[in-house]
């Protein structure tokens, strides 16, 4: 051999061993760099306040990994993971926006529960003198506004119209409904005095200073309000989500939610 050939394939060898070395250390970047790694979280509205307290503690135990909470309502969030949008975890307000995506193949069966449930309340301004004490209230004239979620995409609004249509009330009363692009949006058009009474959640209306619970709508006129999560299959870090996935699961993350006014699914 020649020493141009041998200094040739020296040359070749030492660039072939720095490739595969690069690749490693990039392989393991996120460890070895300290960065943290990302987690986006698609979560019902409803479940801000309980979320993001959760959100302290579990950064606190995984300090590797970052949450973002992408709020919003259920129906809305579940249109965005079916065009492609970042997401890891799914928390949703019903059951059938969790199944949609099971059956189109975006979220594991394997890897989605149920994990809360909630109940449904009819809220009034704090200092509202109006009488609401059962459903056929909401039909004289001094109720000018009734707030509801849009029923389409918000599990609140659609449970909010299965009670009222339940009740024989849906078509006398849905030409004074104000429809909100979710729940907390239904509390603030309460909360605001801009309407005298609207559909929420009683974990919404725990944290409001600023309404009351006029009535608990009976939980025989709507569907029963189950929060399921799943593990979006697109995700990149498979072990992180895993790691919040299990995390709700636990005792602690419970104890949390019970105080938000949620209940556990046994």
């Amino acid at each position: 051999m020649t020493f141009f050939k041998k200094a040739v394939l020296l040359v070749t060898a030492t660039v072939v061993a720095f490739t595969l070395s690069a690749c490693g250390s990039s392989k393991g970047s996120d460890v070895s760099s300290g960065e943290k790694v990302e987690l986006t979280i698609s979560a019902a509205a409803s479940l801000t306040d309980a979320l993001n307290e959760l959100e302290l503690t579990f950064e606190k135990e995984h300090k590797t990994i970052d949450l973002v909470f992408n709020y919003g309502a259920s129906g809305a969030l579940q249109q965005q993971i079916e065009q492609g949008a970042p997401a890891d975890l799914f928390l949703s307000a019903a059951v059938k926006n969790m199944k949609t995506l099971v059956e189109k193949g975006l979220v594991e069966e394997s890897k989605q529960s149920n994990l809360l449930s909630n109940e449904l309340v009819v809220v009034a301004p704090k200092d509202s003198q109006v009488k609401l004490a059962e459903m056929k209230d909401l039909v004289p004239a001094e109720v000018g506004k009734i707030a509801i979620g849009i029923p389409e995409s918000v599990p609140a609004g659609n449970y909010a119209k299965e009670a009222l249509i339940s009740a024989s009330l849906w078509d006398t009363v849905v030409a004074k409904t104000v429809q909100a692009k979710d729940v907390r949006g239904v509390l603030q058009y309460v909360e605001t005095g801009n309407v005298e009474a609207g559909f929420v959640y009683k974990t919404d209306a725990l944290a409001s200073k600023a309404v009351k619970i006029a009535f608990a709508v009976d939980k025989a006129a709507y569907s029963p309000v189950l929060y399921p999560v799943g593990i979006v299959k697109a995700t990149k870090h498979v072990k992180e989500a895993e790691n919040f996935y299990n995390f709700l699961q636990t005792k602690e993350a419970t104890d949390v939610f019970v105080k938000y006014g949620f209940s556990a699914v046994e």
